[in-house]
């Protein structure tokens, strides 16, 4: 949706997210090991904010290729509980509200928010973003301990950045 960029530049250009206007957002991520065991899928590209203005936030983003319905791309709520790797963080996660309608790197998907019961008693927030092109499907995951509209917010602006929107457009085809 056109809206959601229009506002993640305006606060881009005003300055929130993970830092101070002076210095960009992309200051205060670093990339970090995968830290989730093998699957089905290959391991992908995992980052964490460093300053903690972003909820002690974390991403996670990988592509999923051949796992995509062609037809309708990600159509559902329920396909992104089941897909958008929540699990991996913690088997016990529940639904905040209905997602929504969403673009990452020009390919459409959906954004759900989400409880998560970490295994140490502790709770964390967490984002879970699915997107498809043709036939696969790309999936990102924030999570961290701040509010759910603090970490979207900081996922968001990340995974806008031209470096991963380069990133990821490369990983779906394949290169």
């Amino acid at each position: 949706m056109r809206w959601l960029s229009a506002v993640m530049i305006a606060l881009l250009m005003a300055g929130g997210g993970c830092a101070g206007a002076e210095e960009g957002p992309e200051l205060h991520w670093r990339e970090i090991a995968w830290p989730y065991p093998r699957d089905g899928w290959p391991a992908g590209r995992a980052f964490r904010c460093v300053e903690g203005a972003c909820g002690d936030a974390e991403v996670y983003v990988r592509p999923k290729l051949g796992f995509c319905n062609c037809d309708t791309g990600v159509a559902d709520d329920d396909e992104v509980d089941r897909v958008a790797d929540i699990d991996l963080i913690s088997a016990r996660f529940a639904p905040r509200e209905p997602g929504q309608v969403i673009r990452v790197a020009e390919m459409p998907g959906r954004l759900r928010s989400y409880d998560l019961a970490m295994p140490d008693g502790g709770r964390h927030i967490a984002i879970g973003i699915a997107v498809s092109h043709r036939c696969d499907l790309l999936v990102a995951v924030a999570q961290g301990m701040g509010d759910a509209a603090q970490i979207e917010r900081a996922a968001l602006e990340f995974l806008d950045r031209a470096e991963m929107r380069r990133w990821m457009t490369s990983a779906m085809e394949g290169r």
